[in-house]
Parts: structure tokens; C-alpha cells; sequence
């Protein structure tokens, strides 16, 4: 059906007659003619040239079609344009047309000249050849008359590639898993370990933490192939990972504040419904305005908000793109988690200052290092090596291993086992339980880590 319109739309156009027309202007097609011997036209960005003897050029450029029609040409996309030329009244032997398309792609990959073979009902690059190619634009040569455009090579798979793919599917799988089992202790025990407000607000932190990374989690893993998905659903699950993703660093947030708050102000102790109400503001309603503000401003402005081709947030370079309103709040609540993370570390130093026995120095060591093994996950600090990836051109070395880092670091979620580890630890002091019991579940535990 779309290669009949095409051939009906390229038999309209040769059959107009051209009077004083400008040609025809709107949303998806756009028309212009040419009766000068050097025709130098601009139809919806594409630039054409061509030299001729006599006739008139007639240019019609169309979008919204290309991925309606059929292409054999394997590992390769479509851009969103498509552009048919015509000649009325010539008689030249030899013809040679240039045009100039714009390359709609994020990410530059080997052009094809193409135009529509109308007898095969598929693309064909006979007679057509790349001149130039850049990250803007894709110069192409023909010998002949017809419907053009270029389709972009997606390149080989890197088999780093596939072996990320493999850890983060096995990363979030165990991750899952490890999160409804903390969870699942923690509804068990709650009442029996939430004796004292400082233990209500860790564990509603943890417990929200953990909550909103298993629906993260949950919903990158239905994301994995974005190729079966429709347009809505990539939607909903780019929002959905948007969201949960930036509640679980709110919740850190409200986390690491509390901690803070009670090192420094000990004999003044947050009120339970103060808490409640900053946690519940800054959990629960920010990340929800973030969200909604930031999809009605790509809505309204008309950009892309995800990417159909990962249903995820789309980076085009520093300051542009949508996931800038994922960054943006992900980097300053962990600027600020870090800065926390400090203040622990100097409390726990200046605290043990009298004592200068080498003894209590490997004491506080230990201390220290613990603080830092705990709360550099907990906190979200592991993601900063995503920006560092974001920096990074992907043609380099260094940009494969920060990859596998961050790769391994979050979808792993080391913070998990510390939630588990530290749910049983509680019931071993609340249930006194029997030591072959918490022998067992610390196997599995470690087994899981």
C-alpha cells in the first residue's frame, strides 16, 4: 500500500503544470519547482542541486513515510525523510542529481544512497553513491530521476556489548530476588526491630529505598528488548524507570539527612512527624513533580522525551537532552550524600582524637572503612561513574571499562546484601534464633553478594 501511494504521489507531481506557483507547503509534504538551468532548491532540509539543459525541476519531499515502506537492507534504519524528483519537458541524455539529507540519528553510523525501485517494490543503491558523509549530513550522487533517501547502518554489535547485556539481566535478576527476600523480613519483623523513632525512620528509609529500586528494577527488565514494545509501553516504562529511579535517591536523601541530623544535633532528636513529613515531601511528591514537569516541558517544546530505540531518557550532549532531568537531581542529591558521607567519617576521626593508642587507631581504620563500604552504595555514590561514562567517546578504551563498572556496580546493587544483612542481624538480636539457622542464612547471603 505505501509503495502504491509513493508511485501515485511521484504520478501527481509529474503530472501538475506549473504556471507561477511557489509550490505547496505543509506539515508532512512539501513541493517546489525549478525552471533555471542551475537549480539549487531546499525542500524540508534536504538540499538539491542539479544542472540541466531546459524543463522544469519538480522537488517533493515527504516524512512519516520511510518505515511504512519495505527494506531488505540488513542492520539498517531508515531516516525520516524521503524526497522524489521529477523533470517536465527535457530531453537531456545524461542526468546528475546531489542531495544534501540531514542525519536524524543521535549517533553517526555508515550512510546508503538509496532510491525506490518501483519494479522490485524495495530500495536499491544502483546508480547512487555517497559523496561525503558527517554527523550532520549525508551527500548523495545519482544518475538518474526518482524517490531518494538514505538508510543509516546500526553498525556491528560490540561483544562487549552482549556480555553487559548478559550481566545486567543477571545483576537485576539476583538484585530482584535479594529485594523482595528484605522485604519480606522486614514486614515480618517490623514491629519487634521499630522500637525507637531513630530505628522507625532507618528502617521506613530502607524500606522505601528498597521499594522503589525493585519497581526500577522491574521495570528496566521489561524494557530490555525495546523492539517488541509499542510506542505506549516504551513510554510508560520510561516514565515508570524516570520515576522510581529518582524516589529511591530521594529517600537516600531523606536517609543520609537523618543520619547527619542525629550526629550533630544528638540531644535534640527529630520528631517523628517532622520526619515523616520532610521524608514523605521530598520521597514521594518531588520525584513526582520532577517527572511531570519535565515530560509537559518536552511535550510542549516539541522534543523527543525518551528514545524509542531504548525506551529510556535521551543525552544528546552536556546540558541537552531529557536526561538531564534525571542527572541533574541524581548528581546533586549524591553531591550532597557525599558531603554527609564526610561529615560521618570526621565525626567517627574527631571521636576517637584522645585515645592515640595504635590500637584504637587500626580501630577507627576499620570504622572508617566500614562507614565507607556501607555508605557508598546505600547513598547512590556508585553512580557517579555514569557520569564519567556520559564524558566518555565511545571509541575509547577507557569508555569499555568505566561501562563494565558501572554496569556491575548498579545493576548488582551491592547495597542489597548490606538491607539483608542487616534485617537478619536484627533478628538475631530481637529472636536470640538458633546459630545453625543464622549460619545458614549468612551462606546464603554471602553466596548471594
Amino acid at each position: 500500500m505505501s509503495s502504491e501511494y509513493l508511485q501515485s504521489l511521484e504520478s501527481l507531481v509529474k503530472n501538475i503544470k506549473v504556471n507561477n506557483s511557489q509550490g505547496v507547503n505543509s506539515t508532512n509534504l512539501e513541493l517546489k519547482f525549478c525552471s533555471s538551468s542551475e537549480c539549487d532548491v531546499s525542500v524540508f532540509d534536504v538540499e538539491v542541486n542539479m544542472t540541466k539543459t531546459n524543463g522544469i525541476l519538480k522537488t517533493v519531499a515527504v516524512k512519516n513515510l520511510m518505515n511504512k515502506l519495505r527494506n531488505s537492507y540488513s542492520n539498517t534504519e531508515p531516516i525520516s525523510l524521503l524526497l522524489s524528483a521529477t523533470l517536465q519537458d527535457n530531453n537531456d541524455s545524461s542526468l546528475e542529481i546531489r542531495l544534501d539529507f540531514p542525519n536524524d540519528q543521535l549517533n553517526v553510523t555508515k550512510p546508503v544512497c538509496v532510491f525506490w525501485n518501483t519494479t522490485r517494490k524495495d530500495w536499491s543503491d544502483v546508480g547512487c553513491n555517497v559523496n561525503t558523509s558527517d554527523e550532520n549530513y549525508t551527500l548523495c550522487e545519482c544518475k538518474h530521476l526518482t524517490s531518494f533517501s538514505v538508510l543509516m547502518s546500526k553498525g556491528e554489535v560490540p561483544a562487549f556489548s552482549k556480555v553487559l547485556d548478559i550481566i545486567t539481566n543477571v545483576g537485576l535478576g539476583v538484585s530482584v530476588c535479594c529485594l523482595l527476600i528484605f522485604l519480606t523480613i522486614e514486614s515480618l519483623v517490623w514491629s519487634a526491630v521499630v522500637k525507637t523513632n531513630l530505628s522507625h525512620f532507618r528502617h521506613t528509609a530502607m524500606v522505601n529505598i528498597a521499594t522503589f529500586l525493585l519497581l526500577a528494577d522491574v521495570s528496566f527488565l521489561a524494557s530490555t528488548s525495546p523492539d517488541v514494545l509499542s510506542e505506549t509501553w516504551c513510554l510508560v516504562l520510561t516514565v515508570c524507570k524516570h520515576l522510581f529511579y529518582l524516589a529511591m535517591f530521594c529517600w537516600m536523601l531523606c536517609l543520609s539527612v537523618m543520619l547527619v541530623h542525629q550526629l550533630i544535633f544528638v540531644f535534640s532528636p527529630l520528631r517523628k512527624r517532622v520526619f515523616m513529613f520532610f521524608s514523605s515531601i521530598v520521597g514521594y511528591v518531588c520525584p513526582i513533580l520532577i517527572v511531570g514537569c519535565s515530560y509537559m516541558y518536552y511535550k510542549y517544546t516539541n522534543s523527543p522525551y525518551y528514545d524509542k530505540k531504548t525506551c529510556w531518557l535521551i543525552f544528546q550532549r552536556l546540558l541537552v537532552g531529557s536526561m538531564h532531568a534525571f542527572l541533574l537531581p541524581m548528581g546533586t542529591i549524591t553531591l550532597t550524600n557525599i558531603f554527609c558521607m564526610i561529615v560521618v567519617i570526621v565525626t567517627l576521626v574527631k571521636s576517637s582524637v584522645p585515645d592515640v593508642s595504635k590500637a584504637d587507631d587500626k580501630d577507627t581504620a576499620k570504622g572508617i572503612l566500614k562507614v565507607v563500604l556501607i555508605l557508598t552504595p546505600v547513598f547512590g555514590v556508585t553512580w557517579i561513574i555514569g557520569f564519567f561514562q556520559l564524558m566518555l567517546d565511545q571509541g575509547s578504551p577507557m569508555y569499555t571499562a568505566v561501562n563494565f563498572c558501572f554496569t556491575i556496580l548498579n545493576s548488582f546493587q551491592p547495597s542489597v546484601p548490606t538491607y539483608y544483612i542487616v534485617a537478619i542481624s536484627k533478628i538475631r538480636e530481637r529472636f536470640e534464633t538458633s546459630i545453625q539457622t543464622f549460619t545458614l542464612l549468612s551462606i546464603v547471603v554471602l553466596c548471594v553478594y
